[in-house]
């Protein structure tokens, strides 16, 4: 895989991974969970962009 395609699948599954995390711990709705999954997003975008 490129390093690319490696970066959007690890941006990708920090997404997921926290979303779903956050709505087993208990998020007040999917929208909150969604929100923190934004959060785990950026935060792995600006790893990536600092790995460079």
């Amino acid at each position: 895989m490129s390093r690319r395609a490696v970066d959007l699948v690890m941006m990708l599954s920090a997404f997921v991974l926290a979303t779903a995390l956050a709505a087993a711990v208990g998020a007040a709705n999917f929208g909150t969970a969604l929100a923190f999954g934004q959060i785990a997003f950026a935060a792995t975008l600006v790893y990536v962009l600092l790995r460079r």
